[in-house]
């Protein structure tokens, strides 16, 4: 496998809960990945990132997400998976997995994504 892999996503109703998972390599093209995020896309607005790991386990969120979303990875099977609580139609948008060598804000390689649709 040599590509980012995301699944997960669904239709939920506000307040609800949804994981999303990201089969990530830890190479990728020959790039060692040390970083793995997830971003979203909604309808009309720019793609923004949400969360963020890196390969010892640090992490970062965006505000709007923090205390609501978890982001957390699985060394042994190389996944890193986006737990989300307390969903709002906010939160309605393609997810993203996204990957690469450093900056969590620059990711080299992108997934296909996975809609997450919150309705009210």
């Amino acid at each position: 496998q040599v590509r980012l892999v995301e699944s997960g996503g669904g239709l939920v109703q506000a307040g609800g809960s949804l994981r999303l998972s990201c089969a990530a390599p830890r190479i990728m093209f020959g790039i060692r990945i040390n970083v793995v995020a997830w971003y979203r896309q909604a309808p009309g607005k720019q793609r923004e990132p949400v969360a963020g790991i890196t390969s010892e386990g640090g992490t970062t969120y965006a505000n709007s997400v923090k205390g609501r979303f978890t982001i957390s990875r699985d060394s042994l099977k190389n996944t890193v998976d986006l737990q989300m609580n307390s969903l709002t139609p906010e939160d309605t948008a393609v997810y993203y997995c996204a990957a690469g060598p450093g900056d969590w804000l620059r990711p080299t390689f992108w997934g296909q994504g996975t809609q997450v649709t919150v309705s009210s």
